[in-house]
Parts: C-alpha cells; sequence; structure tokens
C-alpha cells in the first residue's frame, strides 16, 4: 500500500495470562455448514512445481525463514539450476505458452534455453535480478524479499499432454519455481466500429511513444470501444480523463502497453471497461509516494476490469473515489512491490472475482475503509500465491463485506492467508461493522512468524489492533492445510488487548498445523462448530490473552481432534513440539537466534543459521577460543549437526577443531561432543558431521572453537541440527 499507509507491524509485549480451556461437552452437530463451490479461481492454465519435475539441479526447502530463497516459493520448495543444468516439466495438458515463475542472484541476468521434446527452440526466456530483490527497511521487521518474477513465452507450437518441455539455465545460475502451462487462442479481431490506436499513430512497435495515439483514440471514440492491436505500445506518463469508453486488446498475450503508470484519475463519470491486453511496468522498487500503478484513483461508477495481465508495477489498482459496482474479474496481477489490488474506502458494491495473484509485495487484496467505509463488496474465487511481506487477503475495516471460495497459499513475513482486521493505520476510519463473511475459502501454508511480536500469525487472524471488534465475523467451510504455525488466531496487535466479540467458526477442517489450532491473544469470545482437526502440531489451543481477562471459546458442538491447551503462557510453543515433529529431517537450527562472542566485519552469528550455504559467520581474527551459540527454542532431542562451509572451491581445504556444550538454560552448559578437528574439504562439499548422544535435550546449543588450520578464526557458513541420528 501507498500514501502515508504502513504494513501491519505491531509491537506488542509477549502474552501473558491464565490459559481458558475451550468449553467442556459435546453438543451434538448444530447447524452444519452447507456445501460449497471449489476455492479459487477457474484458470487458463495448469501449473506445475520445479520440485516435482525431473531435474539436474538441486532442490531447496522446504523453508519457512523470512527472507530465504526457498521461503518466498510456492510450496516453499523450488529448483537451484548452474549454468548446463535443467529442469524438465511434463505436460499437463495441451499448450502453446508458458509463463516460469524464477529467481536470478542480485545483480544477474540472463537466459533460460527452452526445450520441447529434447529440441531446443530459437527462443529463450530472459530472467533477469532487476524486479527482485525490494529492500523495504522503512517497514519494521522486513527484510530484503520479492525474491522471484515471472517470464513468459509463447513457444511457436502446440504441445500435447505428456510432452516434455525443458527449461536450462544458459549463462546464469537461476532458481526456478513453477511453470503455468497454458493454451492460448489466437489474437481476437478489431470489433466493427472501434478506434484503434495505431489509427491514432501509436506504435506497435514499442519504440515511439503512443501515449497521445492513445489519448487521442480515447476522446474519438467516447460511448465506444479504443482497439489495442497486437503489439507493444510504450506510453510515458498515465492516462486521465478516461470515461464512458472501453479499452480492448487482441488478448493479453498479444496486446501489451508498456507503462509504469496506466490510469490516473481522481473521479470519472465511470462506465470505462478494460480487458483483454498486458499492462507491463518497469517499477523496480516500493516508493510509496509514486503513483506507479495499472490504475491509480478511480474508474467510476459501473466499470470493470477483466482478462488483463498486470506486471511488475507498485500496485495493480489502488482504488480510491466513487467506484460503485466496479467488477474485477478473470485477470491475473503479477510481481508488485506492494498491494495486488487496493479498496482504499467508499467501495460499494465493488466484485473482484475470478482472478490469480502471484508474488505481491504487501497484500494481494485489501479493502481499507479509509475516509468512508468499504461497503457491501466482495473478494470471490480468486486464487493468491505467494505474498511476500503481508496477507493474501486484508479486510481493514469496513461494513457488509464478504470473502468466499478464494485459495490463499504460502503467505510469507508479516501476513496471514486472510485477515480481518480493524487496524486503521490512519484516521478517519471506519471499523468492521455489520456482518463480515468469510465463507468457503482454503488456504494451504498460511501464517507466518512476524518478527517485530517474536511469534506467529495464524492462517486466519481476526485482530482487533485499534479497537474492539464488535461486527458479527462468520466463518465458514474454512479448509486449513499444512500451516506452520496455527489455524485461527484471534489477536490485538496493537497491544492495548481490544477485544473480539461476535465470531462464529462454523465448518472447518484443519490439517497439519506446527502449533495450535486456535491461538487466543485477546480478550473476547468465539464459538466453534464442526471444527474437526488432525496432524496438530502441540496442543488444540493457546489461550494466553494479552494484557488480562480471557477469551471464551464455545464449544457449539461437532468439534473434534483439539480439546487440548498449552499450558505455558510465558513461553511461546514450537512447531512439533510435545508431538512427533511431522518432519523429522527438519533442520532445528535454521532461523532461530544465534549469538556469538565474536564476529568480523559483516559476517555475523546469524549467517550461519539462515540456510544460505554461501553466507558465513566468522569470529574475531586472532583470538582462540571462539564460541557460536544457537537458541533453538525449546529442549530438542538434537542427534547429529552437519557443520558446511561455503561450497566454493576457492574456500581452500582446512581442519576446524570443534567441541560442542548444551544447555537447557542457557546457563549451564555441558559437554555433548569433546573437542575433536573436523576436516572441511571443497572436494567433498566443505561439509562435516558430528554425531550426540541420545537421551540429550539442549535448548542452546553451543560450538565451541579452539583450532583452524585455513585461517585464524572460527567458521560456520551453516550450522544445523537433526533430531535424526
Amino acid at each position: 500500500m501507498h500514501g502515508t499507509r504502513t504494513l501491519p507491524t505491531a509491537r506488542r509485549l509477549p502474552a501473558v495470562g491464565a490459559a481458558v480451556a475451550l468449553a467442556a461437552g459435546l453438543l451434538g452437530t448444530l447447524g452444519a455448514p452447507a456445501a460449497h463451490a471449489a476455492a479459487g479461481a477457474s484458470l487458463p492454465f495448469t501449473s506445475v512445481e520445479a520440485e516435482s519435475a525431473t531435474t539436474s539441479g538441486t532442490r531447496i526447502g522446504p523453508d519457512y525463514t523470512q527472507g530465504a530463497l526457498a521461503s518466498e516459493a510456492s510450496g516453499r520448495q523450488a529448483v537451484r539450476l548452474n549454468a548446463g543444468q535443467r529442469v524438465e516439466f511434463t505436460a499437463p495438458r495441451a499448450a502453446n505458452a508458458v509463463n516460469v515463475s524464477y529467481s536470478v542472484p542480485d545483480g544477474q541476468s540472463g537466459t533460460l534455453n527452452v526445450y520441447v521434446n529434447g529440441v531446443r527452440l530459437a527462443r529463450t526466456l530472459a530472467v533477469t535480478s532487476k524486479y527482485s530483490y525490494v529492500d523495504t527497511g522503512w517497514i519494521a521487521g522486513a527484510k530484503t524479499h520479492h525474491l522471484y518474477d515471472n517470464a513468459r513465452l509463447l513457444l511457436g507450437q502446440n504441445v500435447q499432454a505428456g510432452d516434455k518441455i525443458a527449461v536450462e539455465a544458459a549463462n546464469v545460475q537461476v532458481t526456478v519455481d513453477v511453470a503455468d502451462f497454458e493454451q492460448v487462442a489466437a489474437a481476437a479481431a478489431q470489433p466493427a466500429g472501434s478506434v484503434s490506436v495505431t489509427a491514432k499513430g501509436a506504435d506497435p512497435s514499442g519504440q515511439g511513444d503512443s501515449t497521445q495515439a492513445f489519448r487521442d483514440a480515447i476522446n474519438a471514440a467516447q460511448g465506444g470501444v479504443v482497439w489495442i492491436p497486437p503489439g507493444d505500445y510504450r506510453l510515458t506518463s498515465s492516462l486521465g480523463g478516461v470515461q464512458n469508453v472501453t479499452l480492448q486488446g487482441a488478448g493479453s498475450w498479444y496486446s501489451t502497453v508498456h507503462s509504469s503508470g496506466f490510469i490516473n484519475q481522481g473521479s470519472s463519470a465511470g462506465n470505462v471497461h478494460i480487458k483483454d491486453f498486458a499492462v507491463i511496468g518497469e517499477v523496480t522498487e516500493r516508493n510509496d509516494s509514486s503513483p506507479d500503478n495499472f490504475v491509480n484513483g478511480s474508474l467510476g461508477p459501473n466499470s470493470s476490469v477483466s482478462g488483463m495481465w498486470i506486471q511488475h508495477l507498485k500496485c495493480g489498482l489502488w482504488l480510491t473515489g466513487n467506484n460503485d459496482n466496479l467488477v474485477v474479474e478473470n485477470s491475473r496481477i503479477l510481481d508488485t512491490t506492494a498491494d495486488g489490488l487496493n479498496l482504499n474506502g467508499s467501495a460499494k458494491g465493488v466484485k473482484v472475482r475470478g482472478n490469480f495473484l502471484r508474488n505481491q509485495g504487501d497484500d494481494s487484496l485489501a479493502m481499507w475503509s479509509l475516509n468512508a467505509p468499504d461497503t457491501n463488496s466482495s473478494f470471490e474465487n480468486n486464487t493468491i500465491s505467494q505474498p511476500n511481506l503481508a496477507n493474501g487477503i486484508a479486510v481493514y475495516g469496513g461494513t457488509d463485506i464478504t470473502v468466499r471460495n478464494n485459495l490463499v497459499s504460502d503467505t510469507n513475513a508479516l501476513g496471514s492467508g486472510i485477515a480481518i482486521s480493524n487496524q486503521k493505520f490512519m484516521d478517519p476510519f471506519n471499523p468492521l461493522a455489520g456482518t463480515i463473511t468469510v465463507d468457503g475459502n482454503t488456504l494451504v501454508r498460511a501464517g507466518a512468524i512476524n518478527p517485530n511480536w517474536g511469534h506467529p500469525m495464524g492462517a486466519l487472524r481476526v485482530d482487533s489492533y485499534d479497537s474492539a471488534i464488535n461486527a458479527t465475523v462468520n466463518i465458514t467451510n474454512t479448509t486449513i492445510t499444512d500451516s506452520p504455525y496455527s489455524a485461527f488466531e484471534f489477536v490485538s496487535g496493537g497491544g492495548t488487548g481490544n477485544p473480539v466479540r461476535n465470531v462464529t467458526v462454523n465448518g472447518a477442517t484443519v490439517k497439519n498445523t506446527g502449533t495450535v489450532v486456535v491461538q487466543a491473544e485477546t480478550q473476547g469470545s468465539a464459538t466453534f462448530r464442526n471444527v474437526t482437526a488432525t496432524g496438530v502440531g502441540v496442543a488444540g489451543i493457546y489461550n494466553c490473552p494479552y494484557p488480562s481477562g480471557g477469551f471464551a471459546l464455545t464449544d457449539g458442538g461437532g468439534n473434534s481432534g483439539w480439546n487440548t491447551t498449552w499450558s505455558n503462557c510465558s513461553s511461546w510453543p514450537q512447531p512439533g513440539q510435545g508431538n512427533p515433529d511431522p518432519d523429522p529431517n527438519r533442520n532445528l537450527a535454521k532461523g532461530r537466534p544465534a549469538t556469538a562472542t565474536g564476529s568480523q566485519d559483516v559476517y555475523t552469528p546469524g549467517k550461519a543459521v539462515d540456510g544460505d550455504a554461501n553466507s558465513y559467520w566468522e569470529s574475531a581474527n586472532n583470538a582462540f577460543p571462539q564460541s557460536l551459540t544457537v537458541d533453538l527454542g525449546s529442549s530438542q532431542s538434537v542427534r547429529r549437526l552437519v557443520l558446511k562451509l561455503p561450497p566454493s572451491s576457492a574456500w581452500g581445504a582446512r581442519t576446524q577443531t570443534v567441541a560442542v556444550l548444551g544447555s537447557g538454560d542457557g546457563s549451564a552448559y555441558s559437554t555433548l561432543a569433546a573437542a575433536q578437528g573436523y576436516r572441511f574439504d571443497p572436494a567433498t562439499g566443505n561439509t562435516a558431521t558430528v554425531s550426540l548422544p541420545a537421551g540429550t535435550s539442549p535448548r542452546y546449543l553451543r560450538l565451541t572453537v579452539t583450532g583452524n588450520t585455513g585461517w585464524p578464526a572460527a567458521q560456520f557458513s551453516e550450522v544445523e541440527a537433526y533430531a535424526t541420528p
């Protein structure tokens, strides 16, 4: 979001208070919700994850660490290709086009070669870091993020289901996340009676400035259609005064407008219809004082946006003023440095439906009731993937709002899958009112650690951030799968303990939560009916309201699988704590706090637990012994350490003398593995393994280094800890 609004970055004290159990006794199944439509958009493409394909590269992930490359990938996994390596997909359907989500190292660009059934195409996919690695240091808790980008290609031929399509890193390291396979229809013909932008002087080669030609065509076509033929058109400034006109292209793969701000106007008489072309910008950073958006302001009442491809802008649509009865549908919004779409107050009867959004740098879809409430508006049947610094869907205030049948996956730092919130950001704000309907949504791998709070945000969050929630909030027919932390969270993120009231959760299937099903951290109440859970990581309920009081959980009947309560409000449960770890091969040290007796320059302790073997910790030089300490967050049965140095051959072979100590309280340490020389050799991956005895469960691991034959300091690029021997 831009203007003076910032991201949700709550500052609050750790939650304290007594645990309050779910009301005892089952009352039977009451009011079971009706069947509902499948969640998500009906998409014209089918996606295939790179990690499920055949590859000569290296699979990375899964990872949930903010700022790590795998953590921002779809499914939290991807495939890293060095030059000459490839990943080969099996086409899931007939297709003549592919869109690839990828990442290359910061500051680099190159190409991907493309093969169909083993035959290399003359066409290549350009890949670049130009639009990635966005730094928003002014947002508390943010790290460099927005690590992926999308590149599309018409193959020039038809492939059938079962054919093999490979992409190969030609001249740069490329991490491939996912490929979308699509059968693109032929370019549409010009509508009769329309005014073509080329007839007004627009240059379809993309060389000339077509801004004035577009303006002239819009003026000439009032009440009719402006036609954008196949081609590339460059606009050097935004369009204004757009009303009572249709802007139509030959299809989003054929008609492309290159502009970092397409429409910018504070008001319009409306009846604007924008459809079937692409707008691709050149936005490489987030500048909240600049309107670098596809639409900034108002299209006016009774307008629509459909069939669009929107990419490389700050926001897709930042909507203010009168946009009553606007429909935004069947469009793609990719790689924005802030929101995908934001109804920024006073939206009435707006429908946002059937869209696909990937890789947003703020909320993918948001309603923010600034100045006047958003009213009777809805987000329905949208598919959202990989918002990397906020929520998939966020409703900040508003009256009678609906969020229905959406699919949200892989939210990252500072975000839930869905947030229903009274966070105002600035005044005048209009809190939640009337009935808020949250129905039929599916959330996959949603929720994340909030670095400002020090513990997680749930997959679905109800947040009385700046004021009590008194609206009726009905959450029905919800599916939450593989949440890394909790499923439902009730919190007052501003740290004031405002109550959350009038919430009913009716009909939910929760599978594989990392910690708990219900995370209650403020005062208030909610009723639960027909909520079933399996694979709960720690306990059913965390009920520790801040600063005081209790959160009342009423059992409306039909609930199962989550009747236990986390009993220690002085600590936050870690994923899998108290139950068998759902991933016994998980690196317990990754992303955990690390400290050291000293460090050299920028080679700080956190580099040894960041999941990146190319970064490293180096102690103060010429001053043995040196120690690195990792806080695992809770007592863990660690049986094996893997110590790494950067895999580059520039790191010559060396031996480090290392002792491993453990502690339960960070004060008294005992020896787990006596001092021993460990050989690091680039010929074998610069890796050493330390076996630890069974029966010990340290919270703190300390590695003390007394010698290094290759450098007068202790050095580790990764310290990995595993429960498996």
